[in-house]
């Protein structure tokens, strides 16, 4: 069910299999893991026991990871996409009457994706909102309303680290069920983001269209290369 990649182990199933694991758990924390993110836990304790922790499933979004496990001889299955993810749960949040928070985003772009989650999936509970431009070390206000409307699962939307650091920081104490970091998924709910078209996801090149349309997340992409340079070098290291 799982590959070890470098110090962490990977769900190597299909997206069904993961949203009925996912039921497994009492509290879990699912992780996008993208090679910027998994390099990123190589080098920061706080990262690295979060996504070790006993609550997280670490997912394989990104053309990237996909090819550390070919390389490793243990490949995924398929690469799962963290906004898929988020839309099953929405999905099932709706069909159960389930009750979810946003958190994270500018505070335009998170009103307007709670618009748009309400005209999708009308049965689910929106039960709160906040943007993400908050101090982490001095946010009890969002703590204390997140607690008092106890949502079955909360997607924080700050990128990474810092929705990785809130998320390990206060999932002891949160209610919630299902805690997602989810990166720039509410500009695409919001419809400020477009995702790419189908046929450039099918061929693992979303990272392209990502990099025509906004140029800056070139620099972002050298994670690639070290990533799969680190995964090389720990697998000769250990045959």
């Amino acid at each position: 069910m799982f590959t070890e990649i470098l110090d962490f182990k990977v769900f190597n199933k299909n997206k069904d299999e993961l949203i009925k694991y996912i039921g497994n758990f009492e509290k879990v924390n699912i992780i996008s893991g993208n090679p910027e993110i998994l390099f990123n836990g190589l080098n920061d304790s706080l990262l690295k026991k979060s996504f070790n922790s006993e609550h997280s499933i670490i997912i394989p979004d990104g053309v990237g990871t996909v090819l550390a496990s070919k390389i490793l001889k243990k490949p995924v299955e398929q690469k799962i996409a963290g906004i898929d993810v988020m839309k099953d749960l929405l999905k099932k949040a709706n069909s159960e009457k389930k009750s979810i928070y946003l958190l994270g985003a500018k505070e335009e772009v998170v009103q307007k994706c709670s618009q748009n989650i309400k005209l999708e999936f009308p049965n689910l509970n929106l039960v709160g909102i906040h943007n993400g431009f908050f101090d982490l070390e001095n946010c009890k206000d969002i703590i204390d309303d997140i607690k008092c409307k106890k949502p079955w699962a909360i997607f924080v939307a700050m990128g990474c680290p810092r929705q990785e650091y809130f998320i390990e920081n206060n999932i002891n104490i949160l209610p919630c069920k299902i805690f997602m970091g989810v990166g720039g998924s509410f500009d695409i709910f919001a419809g400020i983001s477009k995702r790419a078209p189908k046929w450039m996801i099918s061929l693992g090149l979303e990272w392209l269209y990502r990099v025509v349309k906004e140029p800056w997340r070139i620099t972002r992409l050298a994670s690639i290369p070290k990533f799969l340079i680190t995964v090389l070098k720990h697998r000769n290291k250990n045959r």
